[in-house]
């Protein structure tokens, strides 16, 4: 095997000097055209990476920009929860002193109710105490006339009798005024 590569070499060095070789050439125009395209081909690379950067850049500036909003309406959400919790504690705080207030004031009331009916059951009692008396001492007139009726009828004269009611008829008009 060794000799065959040997005799490769020779061969190569029968048919001329290496810049006489096809491949050489052909080597050359690749790297020809390799060198040529390249720089157009790199300004379009580099075009399509900043196209793509700016791209990437441009999402990440709108998610930034969304992040900050986003931040923004959280704290403009909480600030609204802190302050309806506020008011919901001032409202529920109002409306514990109003309960209290309302309570006094019916206490109040009830007080005050309670003592005008028992002034009204004392007026009620006052009364029916002055018409038990007017009735026993009515009563106690009319018991009073009849017996005096039947002791006058029963101990005095028809005369006698005549001669009282004559003076108590003469007295009646200096009574009456």
């Amino acid at each position: 095997m060794i000799s065959v590569a040997y005799a490769a070499d020779a061969a190569g060095a029968a048919h001329g000097a290496f810049y006489q070789q096809p491949h050489f050439w052909v080597n050359i125009a690749f790297f020809l055209v390799v060198a040529m395209a390249f720089k157009p081909v790199s300004r379009a690379i580099a075009a399509a990476l900043d196209a793509r950067s700016a791209k990437i850049r441009a999402r990440l500036d709108e998610a930034h920009k969304l992040r900050e909003e986003a931040q923004e309406m959280l704290a403009t959400y909480q600030r609204k929860q802190r302050d309806a919790m506020k008011e919901a504690e001032e409202i529920i705080a109002h409306a514990r002193s109003e309960a209290e207030r309302l309570a006094k004031q019916a206490a109040k009331d009830l007080e005050v109710s309670m003592k005008r009916r028992e002034q009204m059951a004392m007026d009620r009692i006052a009364q029916a105490e002055a018409q038990a008396v007017k009735e026993v001492q009515n009563l106690a007139v009319d018991v009073a006339i009849g017996a005096a009726q039947k002791v006058i009828g029963e101990s005095l004269s028809a005369a006698q009798t005549g001669s009282l009611v004559d003076n108590a008829i003469k007295d009646l008009p200096g009574k009456l005024h």
